[in-house]
Formats: C-alpha cells, sequence, structure tokens
C-alpha cells in the first residue's frame, strides 16, 4: 500500500451527492450500498469505519470510489475532511 492516501472529490451539478475518488483499494469492486448509518455499522469495516461520520446519510462503496449523501445541514467540507480522517486511521 502507498505510504499516502490521495483523495480527490466530485460534487454533483445539484449539490446533493458526493464522489470521493482514492488511491486506496476500499473493496473488490462489489458495489457496496447503504442507506442508512445502522446500515453502515453492519457493515465491511471501511464502511464501519465511516459509519461514525456525522452528517452522512448513504455511502455506496466501489473499488477506490466512495459516493455520498448528507444532510443538508451538515456541510460538504466536514463530511470531506471527517472521510479523509477516517480513512487515515483506517489505512495507515
Amino acid at each position: 500500500m502507498s505510504e499516502y492516501i490521495e483523495i480527490e472529490t466530485e460534487l454533483s451539478d445539484d449539490g446533493r451527492i458526493l464522489i470521493v475518488y482514492t488511491n486506496l483499494r476500499l473493496n473488490e469492486g462489489e458495489v457496496e450500498q447503504y442507506n442508512s448509518p445502522d446500515e453502515m455499522e453492519e457493515g465491511t469495516p471501511v464502511a464501519q469505519a465511516l459509519a461514525v461520520i456525522e452528517g452522512m446519510h448513504t455511502l455506496q462503496i466501489k473499488g477506490s470510489d466512495l459516493t455520498v449523501q448528507r444532510d443538508p445541514d451538515t456541510p460538504w467540507h466536514i463530511i470531506i475532511s471527517d472521510i479523509s480522517a477516517a480513512l487515515k486511521d483506517f489505512f495507515l
């Protein structure tokens, strides 16, 4: 594994969905879909690590990418920062 984590983000045109691109292998290519934080807590170890992030409603994991929907009251920059910290804690 790399000694550093690269994270790039892309916000959908309507601002409702965030795609997070990483240089990490988050799963083996099967799409994981979590429709609530409770489902994330019961999911794979990566999903469990991300379940603690406040304001995330849904999470999809595929390969090295995450797709996230949020609570509209939670700013994206906070979620991005929390995702970055959670991935660093998990992988490094």
